[in-house]
């Protein structure tokens, strides 16, 4: 029975030494199925490259001041995943230019000055003349310069083909714009990160201010011989887990911020200060066949897949168009002479036709291969939309979701409040002992925990509707783009909602 005695009682010492801060942004209660870091919005396994940037700036000194406005601004310029779709869109410009080079005339210069002495009887000229003395070599020399062109008139292959590259560019650049709204799902996801670690650092700092005075309170009674040691044991130990929290919600802030600044491209010992406190605001009703259809014709990532599927059909048009004939002219105009000083024009012109009759199953093969790549992009595209209408409906119920559940924090968090207080009284009365008042503190550090996770689950759920939606640049700089230090900002609330001991 002792031996029971004492694990129970080491479990309840390990328990009080479990800090609030250990929790993750949920708070201990059930949490929306919102993503809870960075790594989770954007990519799974390697590293995204949302999550990178090209440096920008020189560490500047002093504290810099950031909104969210200059956030985005500064990630839709410095992050990696706006540099890298750039190229790619530069790359597909390219690609057409290449594509289009078979359409127009292809001309080329040439001059030319040769001396040649020929083995006549190796060439196969071994005439003999009678009295006539003719040697087995010849000497001669020219002189050229010469403009040559080549244009295809009729080339459905190249037309098509041209056609293709031109839709890949407009791919492309459907690809950059949905990178600009994955950065700015980026960008807004870290300020909001950094902005939820704030409010638990301000928390985290009213709950040992709290702790410190129920400290005191339990010394001075013990000094005064009211209450026994054991209370104070009790209310130092609280103490110490309140610190511990304080380290590790210190530790937190810092993290984020250094995610933040290495998103929008700035040094990641920039000292910098959040401007923007984006406080609780909720969203009006949102129709989700509206929203739907407005995803289906601005999400840039689906009107990609679309120009991709139109550049594989034009694919499999040029690779049909194979089997056609090409009429094509060449030419070319010059001087032409034994020397410089005698060359006089000379000129060829020449007309084709091109018809394919056996190319050994090339054509084929390459038909084939197109038809493949568009029931690929035709299959992608119709997931993207299913993706679509998913991404569209979870958003909605999580801001309805989330919205409900920070009127709950919201009133768990008073009720917590009230908590502490009478049980701060009953202590100072001493009607009962200090169990009931760290209890009553746990509590209430776990209500601020979970009204600090509501707060950023709901402003999440905003920013996903918005991606999912497809206006996440203009949307989120009216959602989150608030007056800093706005009622029902999170640090507001936790600074309202903590109260001091007694």
């Amino acid at each position: 029975m002792m031996q029971v005695r004492r694990i129970c009682g080491w479990m309840l010492l390990s328990l009080l030494a479990i800090p609030a801060g250990a929790q993750q942004l949920s708070g201990g209660a059930s949490s929306l199925s919102v993503p809870q870091s960075l790594d989770q919005l954007l990519a799974a396994g390697n590293q995204s490259p949302y999550s990178g940037s090209v440096p920008s700036d020189k560490l500047k000194a002093g504290v810099l001041d950031l909104s969210v406005d200059d956030a985005i601004d500064r990630g839709l310029k410095y992050n990696l995943g706006i540099v890298l779709s750039g190229q790619a869109t530069a790359q597909a410009k390219a690609a057409r230019l290449e594509a289009l080079s078979a359409l127009l005339p292809q001309i080329n210069g040439s001059l030319r000055e040769s001396n040649i002495k020929a083995n006549l009887p190796a060439e196969g000229f071994a005439l003999k003349i009678p009295g006539v003395p003719i040697g087995n070599s010849v000497y001669f020399s020219n002189s050229d310069a010469r403009l040559s062109a080549t244009e295809n008139l009729v080339d459905l292959h190249a037309i098509q083909s041209t056609r293709a590259a031109s839709a890949n560019v407009r791919a492309a650049g459907f690809t950059f714009n949905s990178a600009k709204e994955t950065v700015t799902l980026a960008v807004a996801a870290s300020y909001l990160l950094v902005i939820a670690a704030e409010s638990q650092v301000e928390a985290a700092v009213a709950e040992l201010k709290t702790a410190e005075a129920l400290h005191q309170l339990a010394n001075d009674r013990e000094n005064a011989g009211l209450t026994p040691n054991v209370d104070t044991l009790r209310a130092r130990v609280e103490l110490q887990v309140r610190r511990q929290n304080l380290i590790e919600s210190n530790n937190n802030l810092a993290k984020q911020r250094i995610t933040l600044l290495r998103v929008i491209g700035l040094p990641v010992h920039q000292q910098i200060r959040m401007v923007s406190r984006v406080p609780y605001k909720p969203l009006p009703a949102v129709s989700e066949e509206d929203a739907l259809q407005r995803a289906l014709a601005t999400r840039p990532d689906y009107l990609a897949a679309d120009q991709q599927v139109k550049a594989a059909e034009l694919r499999k048009r040029a690779a049909e168009a194979e089997r056609l004939p090409t009429l094509g002219i060449s030419g070319d105009y010059g001087v032409l002479g034994t020397h410089p000083s005698n060359v006089f024009p000379t000129w060829t012109l020449n007309a084709g036709l091109r018809i394919p009759i056996f190319q050994g199953g090339k054509i084929e093969a390459d038909i084939r291969q197109a038809d493949a790549v568009l029931q690929q992009r035709k299959a992608q595209r119709d997931d993207l939309k299913g993706r679509i209408e998913q991404d569209v409906a979870d958003a909605i119920l999580d801001v309805t979701a989330a919205s409900e559940q920070v009127e709950v924090a919201k009133t768990t968090l008073d009720y917590a409040q009230q908590t502490l207080t009478q049980s701060q009284d009953r202590f100072s009365a001493g009607v009962t002992n200090n169990i009931e008042v760290i209890q009553a503190q746990e509590a209430l550090a776990t209500a601020n925990q979970q009204y600090i996770s509501s707060l950023y689950a709901h402003n999440i759920a905003k920013v996903l509707l918005a991606r999912a939606v497809g206006a996440a640049e203009q949307t989120l700089r009216q959602v989150l783009g608030d007056d800093a230090g706005a009622p029902g900002s999170m640090q507001n609330n936790v600074q309202n909602n903590s109260v001091p001991a007694k």
